[in-house]
């Protein structure tokens, strides 16, 4: 048997298209096996162990959240020698192609996800919704979504002005819509900021049973890049492998964010936005106490001489009046 490639020595990064598409293919010719998805999909497989990461992925993504250019799923594989089958688009396709479809088809008709003992799907944004979508060919797979679109459909989310080229792309025939291709999971998860408008509306149309809706307030809408910062992203795809995520563990999960500076600051952006200064001013005493933050040091004092000069603007109303 050949030796396994230690993907934690493989680095892709800086080079063109063709060439990486060449060394991940490579790789999985190796320890698994890889099969072009017609002209914008590809899939990778490398076996490891008994639990399979199947990650829908986009190369652009790839490229901008990973140092080594290499495959999320690839991660867990190193950290948790998991078996990782990635499914890869070069730009946002929803992942709706004919020969994706006769992929999954095969996988199915193969018996392919019966020899693992769990299967968890997972996706962020339009990878999200083909992690939904897809997972039906999986009975009984955990799937984690996040801010997943539901469908495309204007008939159906013709209120999301973001994706209106798309509204052409069919999402009416096989596996079209996601929160139907959902109800053959163990357990779903959908991981979205309800103050995107737009994510949550989404998110609404995942309301099942077996679905559970986690809230990321301020979290905004780039919610894959943040979890990995968090370094996040791991633990809750073992815990959601493991039957352990539940609203506590995640809750514990995400106080992380009491550390994140991006979080931070959007925070302190809206509680200044909806005019609540004393609230602002206590979250910038709270950070600058446990962290090093010029610019929460800064706006602190700021706010520390609003509040002085408010002050004595209405000590010096008052003498007046008196």
């Amino acid at each position: 048997m050949q030796d396994q490639t230690d993907l934690s020595a493989v680095d892709l990064s800086g080079l063109e298209r063709k060439q990486w598409i060449r060394q991940i293919s490579e790789i999985g010719d190796t320890d698994g096996f890889t099969e072009p998805l017609g002209a914008q999909h590809h899939a990778v497989f490398v076996e490891r162990g008994d639990t399979l990461l199947v990650s829908f992925e986009s190369v652009p993504g790839i490229d901008a959240l990973s140092e080594t250019a290499t495959p999320l799923g690839w991660e867990m594989a190193r950290e948790c020698d998991w078996s990782t089958l990635s499914v890869l688009c070069t730009a946002d396709t929803w992942f709706r192609d004919e020969a994706v479809y006769t992929f999954f088809d095969q996988l199915l008709d193969d018996g392919f996800f019966d020899d693992f003992e769990t299967v968890l799907f997972y996706g962020a944004g339009p990878c999200g919704y083909a992690a939904a979508a897809y997972s039906v060919t999986a009975p009984g797979a955990r799937v984690v979504m996040l801010q997943p679109q539901a469908t495309l459909d204007p008939r159906v989310t013709e209120w999301d002005e973001r994706f209106v080229e798309m509204r052409r792309t069919d999402f009416t025939s096989r596996f079209g819509y996601a929160p139907d291709m959902l109800d053959a999971a163990q357990r779903g998860y959908v991981l979205y900021d309800p103050r995107e408008r737009f994510d949550a509306m989404h998110s609404a149309l995942f309301a099942r049973p077996n679905v559970d809706r986690f809230r990321l307030p301020f979290m905004g809408s780039a919610l894959q890049g943040d979890l990995l910062d968090l370094e996040l992203l791991v633990p809750l795809l073992t815990a959601a492998a493991e039957d352990r995520l539940d609203r506590l563990s995640f809750a514990r999960m995400m106080r992380a964010r009491r550390d994140h500076t991006p979080y931070l600051r959007k925070l302190l952006m809206r509680l200044e936005g909806d005019g609540r200064m004393a609230l602002a001013e206590r979250l910038c005493e709270n950070v600058t106490q446990r962290m090093d933050a010029p610019r929460f040091r800064r706006r602190l004092d700021a706010l520390r001489t609003m509040r002085a000069q408010e002050q004595d603007a209405q000590d010096e109303q008052v003498a007046a009046e008196a």
